[in-house]
């Protein structure tokens, strides 16, 4: 019997098919699929891949067609992705929040001619498709919600295509490990979002890296808290776990309380998420240390993780949760902190490390002019490796200001140690000039996420006729807490520079994420 490591293996020369089809071989009867009280066997979810595999090949779907996926986490987004790649097919990730010209402009781009959706989304998609390239719509009742409306007329139910193509196998494709298996479209922040072109190749080293990273095996039933329409949900634990012989886990549109029910129901052994999703549990109701008992290890990556946070969840669930790093054009995770490591907290900006590179990844700090710099020196974070794409999707102007030679220029501000830790201090767009002086918002950040009071903190920085900008931050307290914004401002006065204390503090509810959870500063600035 076939490895999981022969397993992605087998998909090196020939693509994500091909490793998926040796996962099936190796152990047809392991789990890969658990959703709410249903399981579904490698074979079993293979049966539907091959049906909906079949359809796509009736509809004209074949090698280099794109197929847009705008689904939540149920068990057909995982369909989806295997059918697409079995025929060849490059499959663009869908926000299943976008709307209007948001989602016009990822279909126009990608060109995508089918869509497979869920029936609460088809009127929004029938709207967003006038004037792009979409023909055909599929539709999933399966929302992920408790909600199952009907499907809409002139959809076709997705149901009915694997019923309809049941016991059918689609023709042959044949797949080269550089063709591109993902288009993920970037957040937007400096301009329309740009499609990464992730290739079977790129998908495969991640998938690799996080098998032993994360030492994923049979046993493991990996729960993906990211959304599958992100990258970090579509590589790290969808493809990595199916690749790599685990269960994934799914839960719909993520909630604590889903993340909770999941971890009980089906002991969930690990998770990668954003540092909100732990915020989130450790409030949590009926949460302890019960709940994780079957946990082995947990990650986080997408935002810059506090290390009073990282303290705090440890001292409650008795969980460490490692930092990993990962971008869109790097397909997910390159940079993460080794299991049975800590990562050390820069003593300078008080930043805690996102981790050492994985196998085959490179990272230099560099100055403006692009000169590499020396340890623990602040410049731009580069990365190259397996895992960098080749570019944007038709795009050539931002693939070669962006990735230049083939090397990945990130704007995070960064610096490497002597012993290889990387530490992320900031955005350098993030970066606040108040009076002549810089000024790392995550440095106020991780300070005043001390206090016991506060339970999230971002800092912006805000137009100032003195300074030219104003160091403000903005505070979610922990539920309960009694705390002026004058008792917090002089918490910080006892621990930073002057020009870098808070010269308003503003108490609010909560702070704008995006879908992945990332704090949107920009939406804080006003810009």
């Amino acid at each position: 019997m076939q490895s999981a490591q022969g397993s992605l293996d087998a998909g090196l020369d020939a693509g994500l098919d091909a490793a998926w089809r040796a996962r099936v071989a190796a152990a047809p009867r392991g789990v890969a699929v658990l959703h709410e009280d249903a399981a579904w066997s490698a074979e079993e979810l293979d049966a539907r891949v091959d049906a909906m595999a079949v359809g796509l090949e009736r509809a004209g779907i074949g090698s280099g067609d794109r197929v847009g996926l705008l689904l939540q986490n149920v068990p057909d987004a995982l369909t989806t992705l295997l059918a697409a790649w079995r025929r060849g097919a490059i499959v663009a990730l869908l926000n299943p929040m976008y709307a209007g010209e948001e989602l016009r402009h990822l279909l126009r781009d990608s060109g995508a001619r089918l869509v497979v959706t869920d029936s609460s989304l088809c009127a929004r998609l029938a709207e967003a498709a006038t004037g792009t390239d979409v023909e055909t719509v599929w539709a999933t009742t399966d929302t992920g919600t408790a909600d199952r409306p009907v499907v809409p007329a002139g959809v076709t139910a997705l149901d009915d295509v694997v019923a309809e193509h049941a016991g059918s196998t689609p023709s042959t494709v044949t797949t080269e490990p550089d063709d591109v298996a993902l288009l993920t479209y970037t957040s937007g922040t400096t301009g329309p979002p740009k499609g990464a072109m992730n290739t079977h190749a790129n998908v495969l080293a991640v998938a690799a890296g996080v098998r032993e990273q994360m030492s994923l095996d049979a046993e493991d039933r990996v729960l993906c808290v990211a959304p599958v329409f992100h990258i970090t949900g579509a590589v790290i634990t969808t493809a990595a776990p199916l690749l790599a012989g685990s269960a994934v886990v799914l839960v719909g549109r993520t909630s604590s309380e889903k993340i909770v029910e999941a971890c009980r129901r089906h002991g969930v052994t690990t998770t990668t998420g954003s540092i909100t999703v732990y915020h989130g549990l450790a409030q949590a109701e009926g949460a302890d240390r019960g709940t994780f008992a079957s946990i082995r290890h947990l990650w986080s990556g997408g935002a810059p993780v506090p290390p009073a946070t990282v303290d705090r969840f440890a001292d409650s669930f008795g969980l460490y949760i490692h930092n990993i790093f990962g971008m869109t054009e790097t397909t997910s995770a390159c940079i993460a902190v080794p299991l049975g490591e800590r990562a050390p907290v820069d003593p300078v900006t008080g930043s805690l490390a996102i981790g050492k590179p994985y196998p085959g990844v490179e990272v230099r700090v560099l100055d403006p002019a692009g000169e590499p710099l020396g340890p623990r020196e602040h410049g731009e974070l580069e990365i190259t490796g397996p895992s960098i794409v080749p570019g944007y999707w038709r795009n050539e102007e931002a693939t070669a200001r962006t990735m230049p030679g083939g090397r990945l220029r990130t704007g995070d501000g960064a610096m490497v140690d002597e012993d290889g830790w990387v530490y992320i201090v900031d955005r350098l767009k993030d970066q606040i000039n108040t009076s002549g002086y810089k000024v790392w918002p995550r440095e106020v950040e991780d300070v005043l996420t001390r206090h016991d009071a506060v339970h999230q903190v971002a800092v912006v920085g805000e137009p100032d006729d003195y300074r030219g900008e104003a160091v403000v931050a903005h505070v979610v307290l922990v539920p309960g807490a009694q705390v002026g914004p004058e008792e917090l401002v002089a918490f910080a006065r006892e621990r930073l520079a002057a020009y870098k204390v808070p010269r308003r503090v503003v108490l609010t509810d909560a702070l704008p994420t995006t879908a992945t959870g990332k704090i949107q500063r920009r939406v804080l600035r006003g810009t």
